[in-house]
């Protein structure tokens, strides 16, 4: 082959045809004919097998050809590619499961802090307040048998359910107390006064004289949307009595009857009322060291 058409090729990836002297058959070199050595009569070939030389006088004929992509070998190259496939299966595997954990968590932590925030809001938000507290003595003035704890709810509170309320009264010992829902009424019924009101218009029986010594009655004194009598629901702006049965709840040991029984002057009584939710209404009194009138302002 002549050097002039030779020089073309040089540095192109071609297919090279070559016969050697005494042969039939002509093999083929594919590869980038690198440099031609005229002098010792050779050509540099880099084919798929390395760097080689063929001799100028066997080359039949050479065209460009199509470089054709390497060939991975079962044995090698595509073991290392199934096992890095399965590497990377396990890892996305792990990362959806870990995700899939954390999102959980995060939701459950989320529900759990909503929660814990709204009960801690309705805690502090809401709550009693214990306004006045008035007695009532017996006839002989010389103890207080009944009292009238003037009750609201605090700034801001929520609805609270009387009914779930406890009140306690610590005097000798500790007495729990709660709402007898049948001894609720409005104050002024058949315009007859707070320690005299009936448990229902027309009524012989009053609240005052049916609380026990484990419940209490209430009197709506402002209740303009009815929730107190009719539903025990204690709201913004409403105000009650709650009514407590001395004569029951102190019981005099002694037994000589429940009308030695109540509060002594210049002793001292205690106790909270506990809403289901939000804060205490406390009360920490002592009795006046004489009763003058039987209506007795002791808060």
């Amino acid at each position: 082959m002549e050097k002039k058409y030779m020089e073309r090729f040089v540095g192109k990836y071609c297919k090279i045809v070559t016969k050697e002297p005494g042969e039939d058959r002509a093999s083929v070199v594919t590869g980038i004919l690198e440099d031609i050595d005229y002098e010792d009569g050779f050509i540099l070939v880099d084919s798929e097998q390395g760097l080689g030389a063929l001799s100028v006088n066997t080359i039949v004929a050479i065209k460009p050809a199509s470089k054709r992509r390497r060939q991975f070998s079962h044995s090698e190259d595509a073991v290392v590619g199934i096992e890095t496939l399965i590497v990377f299966i396990a890892m996305v595997l792990i990362a959806a499961v870990t995700a899939t954990v954390l999102i959980q968590t995060t939701d459950t932590l989320q529900q759990r802090a909503r929660t814990m925030s709204e009960q801690t809001i309705k805690e502090i938000s809401s709550g009693m307040a214990i306004e006045e507290i008035t007695g009532y003595t017996n006839e002989d003035k010389t103890r207080i048998n009944y009292l009238a704890l003037q009750v609201k709810t605090i700034a801001g509170s929520k609805d609270i359910d009387l009914s779930l309320c406890t009140l306690t009264i610590l005097y000798n010992d500790l007495r729990v107390l709660r709402l007898n829902e049948s001894l609720v009424a409005k104050a002024n019924l058949d315009n007859r006064s707070v320690f005299d009101t009936p448990i229902s218009a027309g009524s012989s029986f009053t609240i005052l004289n049916n609380a026990t010594n484990t419940t209490f009655g209430v009197i709506a004194i402002h209740d303009p949307d009815d929730t107190v009598v009719n539903t025990n629901g204690l709201n913004s702006g409403d105000r009650v009595f709650i009514i407590i049965n001395l004569s029951a709840v102190l019981d005099n040991p002694s037994g000589s009857g429940w009308q030695s029984a109540g509060l002594p002057a210049r002793e001292g009584i205690s106790g909270a009322f506990q809403p289901e939710i939000g804060s205490k209404a406390s009360y920490d009194v002592t009795a006046p060291a004489v009763f003058g009138q039987r209506i007795v302002k002791i808060l």
